[in-house]
């Protein structure tokens, strides 16, 4: 079957207004179009289409929120009516079909009912992460000009409330873009001073709303924006078109994860996130699953059994997680007793992405539940996998290290410097023919040349990942770093990657990264920092030492492996990235920005000590 073949059919598995006559318009390269002339709606084909066919008293969204005590369900008829009202207030407050929305929310179900609320106008959401600091969302609001903002009180965490509302009138003043009204939503534990004739209380609101229709809007009208960090500071706002999204969702949830309407599905991340959009909102809703809010941490709420708790009272079908989360569980519980404490006989299989899974944790995992451990890869860019063990069309042998072969849609490649293709086991960057399958990104908001500079130009014909790695001899795609985490050690190229399932295979290491250091005589050298299970008590210098030679037998000299620090924690972005690229800056001596995304700021307080003893950082 050929690709456009392959599209057509799955785009006759959704709801149309027009059904397209055209699959695909490849008239302005790279700005390919999928079913250019179809019109359709998001909203109506995650919740009207289920209710019409029967399925409105089957459950759509299930919260739990162990860090306010909080369960609640909604079917799908009663989502669909919280929707519609929600859509009502906005049409109420002059948002219309291209309009931006900016939802500024925690993870509760609101912030799902804003989302596709713009979705049912035909209304352009721009979810930014809850709690981000006014300056960054000042940023967005001016970027994206949204004609209301959406938001709460509060976040929650697990030992502090994140008053929202004073960084949401913070950033709103530092904006020269003045939104028209903001929607807030009142939570018990804080409450919040209101503008008058601007500020509107969500509860109220929705109670004196009519409910409002769909908007039928064409296949390659945005259906949202989402910020990505730049590398010149300036977010980069990719933007999903209408059509491409439902299709290409609604194919992988049935194709990549195996999910039937009726399961349930549970990605564990956050709605401002790439993942929560595609595989909290939008995807299992497509699909006609149960999909879950989590307002929680996978340790700490109360403890490390806290996602086995969600997986075997909610009769979790598929989980989605981030390798982070495990590595977590697996630091405080290594031996995974928690886990014997639940009936987990209902989970199919688990999948990682969002950070590179370690040998070492995916084995842990698979050994720990006894089911299938997905390792798939994707970006915020591509909007769903690049690839993945598709599940629900072959269960491939699983290889440590891979998410195995390109999904269908994708013609992933590896080329050198000058654009040649490597042979078979040969590191390089891995790149996306042309054209990108649907549901991945069609442009930047506002900035169409820097879509084509950022990602078309170096490598004419493909879409740059931005990664690098390798495909061996049967097809298995291996994502070893960045492209910019590749490090020349003496004229070798060497993988940070490599060197971290290194580290990671130590009994005694939770978690690790490897960055490269700038080194007068190398060019670069590794530096490695590891993070240690809870109850080792064993010194610190003994494991680094360990460590070490263990880099020396497995990779060899050549790696010219000798710094290697015990930290108590690594930096991450919210999202459990570890920021390597900030640790690299700080070793070097170089101005480095506070990432805006960052978990906790006062971790790069520790790990500037921690390079400091090492020699650098000065």
């Amino acid at each position: 079957m050929t690709n456009t073949e392959l599209w057509q059919q799955a785009a006759g598995n959704i709801h149309w207004y027009k059904a397209p006559t055209t699959v695909l318009d490849e008239s302005n390269p790279p700005f390919y179009r999928w079913f250019p002339d179809g019109t359709t709606n998001a909203c109506y084909n995650a919740l009207d289409i289920h209710v019409e066919q029967g399925r409105g008293e089957q459950a759509a969204l299930i919260y739990d929120s162990p860090v306010t005590d909080t369960k609640r369900q909604y079917t799908y008829a009663q989502l669909l009516d919280q929707v519609s009202r929600f859509a009502g207030v906005l049409a109420g407050l002059g948002v219309a079909k291209g309009d931006r929305v900016i939802v500024y929310m925690p993870m509760v179900p609101e912030a799902l009912i804003a989302m596709l609320a713009c979705a049912r106008l035909g209304a352009v959401h721009s979810v930014v992460f809850g709690g981000f600091a006014s300056n960054e969302l000042a940023v967005r609001i001016d970027d994206a000009a949204p004609k209301v903002i959406v938001s709460a009180t509060c976040g929650v965490e697990p030992s502090r409330i994140v008053p929202y509302k004073p960084l949401l009138d913070d950033a709103i003043e530092l904006a020269e873009h003045k939104p028209g009204h903001t929607v807030i939503l009142h939570r018990p534990m804080q409450d919040a001073a209101m503008v008058e004739g601007r500020d509107l209380d969500w509860e109220q609101a929705v109670a004196a709303a009519e409910p409002a229709p769909c908007t039928p809007v064409a296949a390659n009208d945005p259906l949202y924006i989402l910020y990505t960090s730049g590398t010149t500071g300036q977010p980069k706002g990719v933007v999903r078109d209408t059509g491409g999204s439902i299709v290409a969702l609604k194919w992988s949830m049935k194709n990549v994860y195996n999910v039937e309407p009726g399961d349930v599905y549970w990605a564990a991340s956050d709605v401002g996130w790439v993942v929560g959009h595609s595989y909290i909102v939008y995807g299992p809703l497509f699909n006609g699953n149960t999909t879950v809010i989590y307002e929680g941490k996978p340790v700490g709420t109360p403890d490390p059994g806290a996602f086995w708790r969600v997986i075997s009272e909610y009769n979790v079908k598929v989980m989605f997680t981030a390798p982070t989360a495990f590595r977590a569980i697996k630091k405080e519980d290594p031996e995974g007793k928690y886990l014997q404490q639940y009936d987990l006989s209902c989970l199919d299989a688990l999948f990682l992405a969002g950070e590179r899974c370690d040998p070492n944790t995916l084995e842990w995992a698979q050994d720990k539940l006894g089911v299938p451990v997905i390792d798939h890869w994707w970006q915020t860019e591509t909007g769903w996998p690049i690839c993945s063990n598709c599940l629900g069309i072959e269960l491939l042998p699983v290889v440590p290290g891979s998410p195995a072969r390109a999904v269908p849609g994708y013609d992933v490649q590896v080329l050198d410097e000058n654009g040649e293709q490597v042979a078979a086991g040969d590191i390089g960057a891995l790149v996306v023919k042309q054209p990108l399958p649907p549901g991945t990104f069609t442009t930047l908001w506002n900035a169409e040349d820097r879509y084509v500079s950022a990602y078309f130009s170096r490598y004419p014909g493909y879409y740059e990942t931005g990664d690098a790695g390798y495909i061996d001899e049967n097809g298995y795609i291996f994502v070893m770093a960045r492209t910019d985490d590749v490090i020349n050690v003496a004229g070798h190229r060497l993988s940070t990657g490599a060197m971290e399932e290194v580290l990671a295979e130590h009994p005694d290491v939770a978690e690790c990264a490897v960055v490269g250091v700038a080194d007068q005589m190398k060019g670069q050298l590794p530096l490695g920092l590891l993070v240690l299970n809870a109850g080792v008590d064993r010194p610190a210098e003994d494991i680094a030492a360990e460590c070490i030679q263990h880099m020396r037998d497995k990779i060899g000299p050549v790696a010219a492996f000798k710094l290697c620090a015990v930290v108590d924690r690594l930096p991450k972005t919210r999202s459990g990235k570890i920021l390597r690229g900030t640790m690299r800056s700080i070793a070097d001596g170089e101005s480095w920005k506070m990432p805006a995304t960052i978990d906790d700021p006062v971790i790069l307080d520790e790990i500037t000590a921690a390079l400091k003893a090492l020699g650098y950082a000065q």
